[in-house]
């Protein structure tokens, strides 16, 4: 799976199952700040991830990413 591949998933799962506003989402869009996602979303982020990419992400991990393209690159990084 590639990098826009990817990118394409994410971006669904948080405007569909996060509502969060697609013309906010870009590579340097902070996950707290620009897009909204706060500690009770990360749960839905985490279940997501696992059924959209078949890994399990432990909330530690999600803590240490800040923005968009971080996340999308610490998925990426799993399909090396």
């Amino acid at each position: 799976m590639d990098i826009n591949e990817i990118r394409e998933k994410v971006n669904a799962f948080l405007v569909e199952e996060l509502e969060i506003d697609e013309s906010k989402i870009a590579e340097d869009a902070r996950l707290k700040e620009d897009l909204g996602i706060d500690s009770l979303e990360v749960v839905d982020v985490i279940v997501l991830v696992d059924q959209e990419f078949g890994f399990k992400m432990r909330p530690e991990h999600f803590k240490e990413l800040k923005t968009y393209g971080e996340f999308c690159q610490f998925i990426a990084d799993r399909f090396v």
